[in-house]
């Protein structure tokens, strides 16, 4: 059925006339590198070339080749009618009538409810930011840093002072890589230009990475979250074996990189106090010659000017230095703490080609609201409403989630919400059961 826009690569095609019909066993074959098609709303997109320009990456939009991307189209862009013009030319047919909407027998009427509720979350206006919150919330970042250097001013560079002043700068810095987060995902301001230089700004000034390099990845994270090859965020390089069905793999396959089975001691040992430091600085920096993000790599820069000219009076070149490892350090495990704690002891697998809602519910969890866990979490407490709609504004997840809850129970959807200190608990346990499926499989004979 429908074989009128297979030679197209679309890239300057004009839109298909309705004549070209396709199945969803047609649509499931282009999910290849080389050939790679998607349906938005019952339309039929061909993909293959123009993936590499798109904003968002190529990989993020490649991990729906051969499926249903309406909600994550939707869940991503904050003006689905001005992409949509970017859309024309790609356009090759639609579905045949007789073809479900969505693919592999998802729940169509549980995928309805849930467009039904972005529908009300609209009209709600709660993908409307609040300029104000997000300017005191930079606000209290710059007062950090302020504090930081008046204190190292007055107080001289004693070790009492220099323990202060470094968890002052770790807590900026983790502040500023909420923020960046936020800056990110939404427009805060109605001028988008100006929306982009504030998270320059927050991401490379402030923190000396990469926008760029922050999206690209990240993105994928939120496409296909907790998916093995498509979220870049569970590729541990082998460090460690995640969920069920990986230890398993690697098991009996005699894979041993690691003692596995002791990931859960040597986890906060190795990826909490290395992965900004070490692996994330690493990866930056290459990442923004390798792609010539010079723009970044100028933020970047302005930000180690800026620190240095502040601390290596005070410290020196070498003393400079070791500080900002160590804020890094004390960063790096505030971080890693806190973002893994929604997704690690979910589920983790290979795709399942679950409906927006199932997928992500099944990927993450929340922690109970207060607002010392708003503030230290950058509201990444509210980690379900953050996957569910990317573009909202994080103070108006509290607003969405007896909504979110509501669906979910309606569907016996898990929704699972628990207090911080289990949350933090729950890495461990969780990386522990990976680790003994992992030794019970590798002893099998």
């Amino acid at each position: 059925m429908g074989k009128g826009g297979e030679k197209g690569d679309g890239a300057g095609e004009h839109e298909a006339p309705p004549s070209h019909l396709y199945s969803w066993e047609e649509i499931q074959k282009h999910n290849l590198r080389a050939d790679k098609w998607l349906v938005i709303e019952r339309k039929v997109y061909n993909i293959t070339r123009w993936a590499n320009r798109h904003p968002g990456g190529h990989r993020v939009i490649s991990h729906y080749a051969g499926e249903d991307a309406t909600d994550a189209f939707r869940a991503f862009h904050l003006n689905p009618s001005f992409v949509q013009k970017f859309l024309k030319p790609l356009l090759i047919g639609e579905l045949a009538p007789g073809e479900p909407s969505q693919d592999r027998e998802k729940n169509p009427q549980m995928v309805e409810d849930f467009r039904a509720l972005r529908k009300t979350a609209e009209e709600m206006n709660l993908f409307k930011a609040n300029p104000i919150f997000f300017s005191i919330y930079l606000g209290h970042i710059l007062v950090m840093e302020t504090l930081a250097w008046l204190m190292i001013s007055y107080y001289g560079t004693g070790w009492i002072t220099t323990i202060i002043l470094s968890f002052i700068l770790a807590t900026s810095q983790a502040q500023a890589g909420w923020l960046q987060h936020d800056f990110g995902h939404l427009s805060v301001f109605k001028k988008s230009v100006w929306n982009h230089l504030v998270h320059k700004f927050v991401i490379g000034h402030l923190k000396g990475a990469s926008a760029n390099w922050w999206n690209h990845r990240h993105f994928q994270h939120h496409a296909k979250p907790n998916i093995f090859k498509k979220d870049p965020d569970v590729n541990m390089l082998h460090l460690f074996v995640l969920g069920e069905t990986q230890p398993v793999e690697y098991g009996k396959k005699k894979l041993r990189y690691l003692p596995y089975n002791h990931q859960h001691e040597y986890f906060s040992l190795v990826f909490a106090p290395l992965l900004i430091p070490v692996y994330f600085q690493m990866q930056i920096i290459m990442t923004m010659i390798r792609r010539r993000f010079w723009v970044d790599l100028a933020w970047a820069f302005s930000y180690y000017m800026r620190y240095f000219i502040t601390y290596i009076p005070f410290y020196g070149v070498l003393g400079s230095l070791f500080l900002l490892t160590f804020v890094r350090f004390l960063e790096s495990h505030w971080f890693v703490w806190v973002t893994q704690m929604n997704h690690i002891p979910m589920e983790i697998d290979h795709e399942k080609h679950q409906d927006w809602l199932s997928s992500q519910l099944a990927a993450t969890c929340n922690v109970e609201q207060s607002f010392f866990n708003d503030w230290f979490t950058g509201h990444l407490n509210f980690q379900i409403e953050h996957h569910l709609f990317p573009t909202m504004p994080r103070h108006n997840f509290c607003k969405i989630a007896p909504l979110v809850k509501s669906l979910c129970a309606k569907y016996g959807v898990h929704y699972e919400e628990k207090p911080l200190g289990k949350a933090f608990i729950d890495i461990v346990g969780s990386l522990k059961k990976s680790g003994d499926l992992w030794l019970d499989a590798y002893l099998h004979k």
